[in-house]
C-alpha cells in the first residue's frame, strides 16, 4: 500500500469507529425516551447470540468418533456448575474456557 492509501484507509476506520461511537447517542438522546424496538432487541439479543454460539461451537463434534465429546461437554457442565454458583457471566465463559483448554491439552490427547 503507498503512504496515500494507508492514510486514506486509516481516516475511514477512524470516521466509521466515531461514526459508530456517536450514532446511538444521535439517534436517542438521554431526553427521549427509547422505543420499544430497541429495548425489545436488547432484550432478546443477547440470548440469541450466546444460543448461536453454542450452536456453533458444537456443530463438528462427533459423538460417535474420538472423545466423544467429553471435553465439549464436560466444559459445558462446568460453565453452567460455575453460572448457577457465582452468577458472574465472565467467570462462567473463563471457567469453561479453562477447563475445556486443561481437557484437551492434558486428558484428552
Amino acid at each position: 500500500m503507498t503512504t496515500a492509501q494507508s492514510l486514506i484507509t486509516i481516516g475511514i476506520i477512524a470516521g466509521a469507529t466515531i461514526l459508530t461511537r456517536f450514532l446511538p447517542f444521535l439517534l436517542f438522546p438521554a431526553g427521549k425516551p427509547t422505543p420499544g424496538y430497541v429495548r425489545y432487541l436488547g432484550k432478546v439479543l443477547p440470548a440469541a447470540v450466546f444460543g448461536m454460539l453454542v450452536i456453533y461451537c458444537l456443530k463438528n463434534v462427533s459423538i460417535v468418533s474420538g472423545s466423544h465429546g467429553l471435553p465439549e461437554f464436560i466444559a459445558i457442565a462446568a460453565v453452567v456448575a460455575l453460572h448457577l454458583w457465582k452468577r458472574q457471566t465472565l467467570l462462567s465463559i473463563a471457567g469453561g474456557t479453562v477447563c475445556y483448554m486443561l481437557l484437551v491439552q492434558f486428558v484428552f490427547k
